[in-house]
């Protein structure tokens, strides 16, 4: 098994050189798999796949694995949200492999935001291995059938290896992504993006690098929908830009701000539509599947590819 056959739907479409729609899905802080399921539901028809979250911000969900069995059932391939944060090595292999049995095809190596900002920031952190080390060991999992610990598996996973990228970090040390590149990394999810024209840049660099030979890179955006989301987007989220040009429309539109945001974020998906090299978009709703909805359909990516890839 190797990254040429990884993977279930959305690495194939990737591979087909579809242009690929995926978005985001967080588990319920409780029990009731309804929850989780009704947002699928939402989604189906208008995404490829959908990364399940894993403890965001440091606040307990329940279980990425859990959320994506449920993902799953609901008519979505998940991705899973994987964070050294929360486990050692161990932990890592068995959820690799709970998580493929439940229907997950793609797997997210995360760092994890740190405690402090979380609901127990007495919590301890485990970090016995990096992302790095996250990465190489699910590639050797799927490719190998080895665990980090050199035991074999009968019937490995085959995971496409996604990882975070941020293209508009200030500065930004190309050296990074080649290094999880390195370590296995099939796909890139990009930190939200609104700068096209910067964007745009980064890509050149990436292709001059020969980056989008080895990784699909999928550009995340978050639907706008009024200029204070926008501001704290701008101000608080590491490498986030959101242009001048479109605060200012935001500032401007008054009551009419959230379908001037989806008129923006529709441009913005059409912008990273039209960059050489970029394999899809991954919108983040924030709770709001209609505006997911919304952007698909009027960026012209409905509906879905469908039937055998």
């Amino acid at each position: 098994m190797s990254a040429a056959t990884a993977g279930g739907r959305l690495a194939a479409l990737l591979r087909s050189g579809s242009f690929a729609v995926t978005g985001e899905i967080v588990p319920p802080r409780g029990v009731d798999g309804a929850e989780i399921t009704a947002h699928a539901r939402a989604l189906v028809g208008s995404i490829d796949a959908a990364n399940v979250t894993d403890n965001p911000l440091a606040n307990a969900h329940m279980s990425a694995v859990a959320g994506a069995a449920f993902v799953s059932s609901a008519g979505i391939e998940p991705t899973l949200q994987l964070t050294c944060r929360d486990r050692n090595r161990l932990a890592i292999t068995s959820d690799l492999l709970g998580a493929w049995a439940l229907g997950a095809r793609n797997v997210m190596c995360l760092s994890g935001d740190p405690m402090r900002v979380g609901d127990d920031p007495d919590a301890l952190t485990v970090n016995d291995v990096s992302v790095l080390d996250v990465v190489t060991g699910v590639r050797r999992l799927r490719d190998e059938g080895l665990t980090m610990g050199g035991a074999d598996i009968s019937d490995p996973p085959r995971f496409a290896i996604g990882v975070a990228e941020m293209p508009m970090a200030d500065p930004y040390d190309p050296a990074h992504l080649e290094r999880k590149l390195d370590a296995g990394a099939d796909l890139l999810f990009t930190q939200i993006a609104y700068d096209v024209e910067a964007l745009s840049a980064w890509a050149d660099g990436a292709r001059a690098r020969g980056v989008f030979e080895r990784a699909s890179a999928l550009v995340g955006v978050v639907p706008l929908r009024t200029a204070k989301g926008a501001r704290f987007m701008h101000e608080q989220l590491p490498g986030v830009r959101v242009p001048s040009s479109i605060m200012q429309a935001l500032e401007g539109a008054g009551d009419d701000a959230e379908a001037v945001g989806l008129d923006l974020t529709v441009d913005v998906v059409r912008g990273i539509q039209a960059i050489e090299g970029i394999g899809g978009v991954h919108i983040m709703g924030m709770g709001h599947d209609d505006s997911v909805r919304a952007v698909v359909e009027r960026a012209g990516l409905f509906p879905r590819p469908t039937g055998a890839l």
